[in-house]
C-alpha cells in the first residue's frame, strides 16, 4: 500500500468510528453529490490555511466557555475530536494578537478599538503566550499533535496519523524594527508571518473590513516593512499578503523572492470586499506560482457581504471555480479562518469539512483535484518557499 493509500485508510477508520458516535453535522446540511456520495467517498485530508484556534483557547481559559482541545464541544471550529472527524489533518495556526487584550472575544467590525495599534512589548507577550499554548497541547497530546517547521515534517504527521500545527504570525506587531524578536519567534517554530492584519502597524497598512471596496485603501510597505520581507526570504519564512493593502500587495510582489501567497482570502470579482483579490493580483499570484487558500468568513464569499451563515456552500464552490479559472490547479487551497469567522451552516465547524468536499464533487470536481485543493497544494508551495 503506497503513503497515500495508508493515510486515506487511517482517515477513513477514523471517521467511521467518530461519525457512529457523533455526527456533528446534520444531514440536511450535506449536498448532494451527484455521481458520488458523501457515505461511498473515503475522505481526503484536510491541511488548512489559517485558523485562530490558540487565541480562542486562550481568550476562553478560566472563563464559562474554556474548552479543551482534546474533547469535543458543539460550539466554536476546531478541536481535536472534530478535527478527526471532519479529517482536518492540521494547518496554519495563527498567532493574531486583539487590540483589545483581555477584553473577551467580541471583535466587531463596527467597533473602531478592535483595529488601534498595539504596542510592540504586549503584543509580543501575548504572541509567546499563544505559543506556550500550542506547545501544552502538543506535550498533553501523547504524540497525537505535532508542531512542525518543515513541509517534510508535516508530510510525516500526516502520513503517521499526528495533528499537525505550523506557526503562522497574522500581523507582525510583536516583532521589533531590529528583528530581535523575529530571530527569537523562528527558533520558537514559526514559519509564516502576514505582516499586517486589518490595521497599521511599523511594517504596513492593512485592508479595512468594508464590502463593496476595492482592496486599494491605504499605503504600502514601510521601508522596515520591505527589510522585514528580505528578512524572511532569507530564513526561510513564508510571507502572505492576506489583509495587506493593494499598494502593500504590490510592494511585496516586487522584493518577495518566492511565491505570492495569501492563506485565507477570496475573489473581489465573486464577492467585492477589500479582503479579496482582484484579477490583477491573481494574475501575479498566478506567475509566481504561488497559492490562495479560500476563506469560508460568509461576508467575504457572498455577492452582497451579508454575515449570513445561511450561506449555501455552491458559493464556495463558485470562489473555488474563479480562482482556479486564473490560478490553475495547482493555486488552489483551503484557507477555513475556522475559529475567527462565521462560516456556512453547511460545513459549521471541522467536523464538516466532509461537506464541502462533497460540494466539490456534485460540482464535477474529480478526486486528484480535490485532493490538491485540500492538503496537496499547500505541501507543494511550502516545499516552494523552502519550508
Amino acid at each position: 500500500m503506497n503513503k497515500s493509500s495508508k493515510l486515506l485508510s487511517w482517515l477513513w477508520s477514523i471517521q467511521n468510528c467518530n461519525y457512529a458516535a457523533k455526527t456533528a453535522v446534520s444531514s440536511k446540511n450535506i449536498p448532494q453529490p451527484g455521481a458520488r456520495s458523501l457515505m461511498s467517498a473515503r475522505p481526503t485530508p484536510i491541511f488548512d490555511g489559517h485558523n485562530d484556534t490558540l487565541l480562542k483557547l486562550e481568550l476562553k481559559h478560566g472563563t464559562d466557555r474554556e474548552r479543551d482541545f482534546f474533547k469535543a464541544a458543539d460550539y466554536d471550529h476546531i478541536d481535536l475530536p472534530r478535527a478527526r472527524q471532519g479529517g482536518l489533518a492540521g494547518g496554519f495556526f495563527a498567532l493574531w494578537v486583539p487590540s483589545n487584550i483581555g477584553v473577551g472575544t467580541n471583535f466587531s467590525d463596527d467597533d473602531p478599538r478592535n483595529f488601534a495599534s498595539v504596542p510592540q512589548g504586549p503584543a509580543l507577550e501575548f504572541t509567546h503566550k499563544l505559543i506556550n499554548r500550542a506547545e501544552a497541547i502538543a506535550a498533553a497530546s501523547n504524540g497525537e499533535v505535532v508542531i512542525c517547521r518543515t513541509s517534510e515534517e508535516i508530510s510525516a504527521g500526516i502520513e503517521a496519523g499526528k495533528f499537525t500545527m505550523l506557526l503562522h504570525i497574522e500581523g507582525a506587531e510583536a516583532i521589533d524594527a531590529e528583528f530581535t524578536a523575529l530571530d527569537a519567534l523562528y527558533e520558537r517554530g514559526l514559519r509564516s508571518i502576514g505582516p499586517v492584519w486589518s490595521r497599521k502597524n511599523i511594517f504596513a497598512d492593512g485592508v479595512p473590513m468594508r464590502f463593496n471596496s476595492s482592496p486599494d485603501t491605504g499605503d504600502g510597505l514601510t521601508e522596515v516593512g520591505r527589510e522585514l520581507v528580505r528578512r524572511c526570504n532569507a530564513k526561510g519564512i513564508m510571507l502572505d499578503v492576506s489583509h495587506i493593502t493593494e499598494k502593500g500587495f504590490w510592494d511585496m510582489a516586487a522584493i518577495n523572492e518566492k511565491p505570492i501567497v495569501a492563506t485565507h482570502s477570496n475573489a473581489h470579482a465573486v464577492c467585492p470586499h477589500a479582503r479579496n483579490l482582484t484579477d490583477k493580483q491573481l494574475a501575479a499570484i498566478a506567475e509566481t506560482k504561488g497559492v490562495v487558500g479560500i476563506n469560508y468568513a460568509v461576508q467575504f464569499l457572498r455577492d452582497d457581504g451579508r454575515l449570513d451563515p445561511n450561506t449555501p456552500l455552491e458559493v464556495v464552490v463558485r470562489h473555488a471555480d474563479y480562482l482556479l479559472s486564473k490560478l490553475g490547479e495547482d493555486g488552489v487551497a483551503l484557507g477555513s479562518d475556522f475559529d475567527g469567522c462565521t462560516v456556512p451552516n453547511g460545513i459549521k465547524d471541522a467536523a464538516g469539512l466532509p461537506n464541502l468536499l462533497n460540494a466539490f464533487r456534485a460540482a464535477g470536481y474529480g478526486e486528484a483535484l480535490i485532493e490538491k485543493i485540500a492538503y496537496k497544494n499547500w505541501l507543494s508551495l511550502l516545499k516552494r518557499t523552502g519550508i
